[in-house]
């Protein structure tokens, strides 16, 4: 789980949905260019596609 780093602290629920958007936000995401599933976060709303090499403006968690 990613949220081992908080230790005892912020509480389960909060530390769930946290787990929930990082897992979800560093997963592989389709490619609206070329439809594969190549697409990874570089910063908060920046994504590139390992296959095409095109780099584009999305969401901030997921495209």
């Amino acid at each position: 789980m990613p949220t081992k780093r908080f230790g005892a602290r912020y509480g389960r629920r909060t530390k769930k949905k946290l787990a929930q958007v990082e897992i979800l936000q560093r997963g592989k995401h389709k490619c609206p260019y070329c439809n594969k599933d190549a697409v990874k976060r570089i910063a908060a709303g920046i994504w590139h596609c390992n296959k095409c090499e095109v780099k584009f403006a999305g969401k901030a968690y997921t495209i």
